[in-house]
C-alpha cells in the first residue's frame, strides 16, 4: 500500500499584525516610530562621522564603535520601514521572500552585535588590565580581524537559523502576531511537529549567544578585579567610566535578546515578545548614540573641536 505524503498549499505572503489594531494609534504610532527611525540614523550616523573625523577617536575602541553604530543603522531599517509602510499604507502583507529576507538580516545583524559587544568587552579588559601590551594585543591587524569574526559569525548563525525555518511547510495560518517576521511565530505556523527545529533552532541560539556572553563575563571579571586593587577612589571611578557606556549596552541587549529567544517554547507569549523585541529593535540603536556621547567626555570633547573648527579660507 503506497502512503503518500500531505500536501500543504504554498504559501506565498504573510500578514504581520504590527503593534495595534487600533485604527486611532496608526498615526501616533506612525509619528512616534518615523521619529525614532530619523534619531537613530541621525545619531549613529554623527558617531560614525565624529570617529572618522577627529584623529584622537582613531583608536581600537571607536573603530569597534563605528562599526557597532553602523550596524544599528542597518538593525534599524531591516524592521522599522516595513513597519511605518504598513502604519501608513494599511498594508500588512510581507511575501514569502521578503520574510525570509528580513528573518535573515535580523539573525545577521544581531548574531553580529553579539560578537561585536564581546570584542569591545575584550577591547576594554586588555586596556585596563594589560594598558603596557594594549598596542600589541590590540593592534590594527587584531582589531580588524575582530571585527571580520564578527560579521562573518552573524552570516553563518542566521543562515543556519533562517534555512531550517523557512524549509519547513506552513499550513495553519500566514497571520504572524508581531511586527516583523521573527522566528518564535513563524514556528507557531509550522505544520506538524517542529520539535526537532526549536531544538536546533534554541542550540544554534545557545552558542552563538553564551559564546560571546561568556567571553564578555570573563572580562567584566577581569576588569573588576583590576578596578578593586586601585587604592584611590577617584581612580576606581575613572577607570570604570571608560566601560560603563559599554556595560550598559550589553546589558539592555542580552537581556531582551535572552528572554525572547532562551527561555522554553511553552512560555512564548505573542504580545509580551512583541514589546520585548523593540528593545533591542528600536530602544536599543536609539540609546546607543546617547549612552556613547553624553557618557564619553572623548566623545563630547571631539564632538566641540570638530564644531569650533574654523572652515579653511
Amino acid at each position: 500500500m503506497e502512503i503518500k505524503s500531505r500536501q500543504y498549499p504554498a504559501i506565498t505572503e504573510f500578514i504581520l499584525l504590527g503593534l495595534s489594531d487600533e485604527p486611532h494609534m496608526q498615526v501616533v504610532l506612525f509619528s512616534t516610530f518615523l521619529a525614532i527611525y530619523i534619531i537613530i540614523l541621525a545619531g549613529n550616523l554623527l558617531i560614525i562621522l565624529l570617529t572618522l573625523a577627529d584623529p584622537a577617536l582613531h583608536t581600537p575602541m571607536y573603530f569597534f564603535l563605528r562599526n557597532l553604530s553602523f550596524l544599528e543603522i542597518c538593525y534599524t531599517s531591516v524592521n522599522v520601514p516595513k513597519m511605518l509602510e504598513s502604519l501608513f499604507s494599511g498594508k500588512k502583507s510581507i511575501s514569502f521572500i521578503g520574510c525570509a529576507l528580513q528573518t535573515y538580516f535580523d539573525f545577521f545583524l544581531g548574531g553580529s552585535e553579539c560578537f561585536l559587544l564581546a570584542s569591545m568587552a575584550y577591547d576594554r579588559y586588555v586596556a585596563i588590565c594589560k594598558p603596557l601590551h594594549y598596542p600589541v594585543l590590540m593592534s590594527q591587524k587584531v582589531y580588524t580581524f575582530l571585527a571580520v569574526v564578527s560579521w562573518l559569525s552573524g552570516f553563518l548563525m542566521s543562515f543556519s537559523h533562517t534555512s531550517m525555518v523557512f524549509t519547513l511547510p506552513f499550513c495553519a495560518s500566514n497571520v504572524i502576531n508581531h511586527f516583523f517576521c521573527d522566528i518564535p511565530p513563524l514556528l507557531k505556523l509550522a505544520c506538524g511537529d517542529t520539535t526537532r527545529t526549536e531544538i536546533a533552532v534554541f542550540t544554534v541560539a545557545m552558542i552563538f549567544v553564551t559564546f560571546p556572553f561568556v567571553l564578555i563575563l570573563m572580562s567584566y571579571i577581569g576588569i573588576i578585579n583590576t578596578i578593586l586593587k586601585i587604592s584611590s577612589s577617584e581612580g576606581r571611578k575613572k577607570t570604570f567610566s571608560t566601560c560603563s557606556s559599554h556595560l550598559i549596552v550589553v546589558t539592555l541587549f542580552f537581556g531582551s535578546a535572552c528572554i525572547i529567544y532562551l527561555k522554553p517554547n511553552s512560555s512564548y507569549s505573542p504580545n509580551t515578545d512583541k514589546y520585548l523585541s523593540l528593545f533591542y529593535t528600536v530602544v536599543g540603536p536609539i540609546l546607543n548614540p546617547a549612552i556613547y556621547s553624553l557618557r564619553n567626555k572623548e566623545v563630547k570633547c571631539a564632538f566641540m573641536r570638530i564644531w569650533k573648527r574654523k572652515p579653511l579660507k
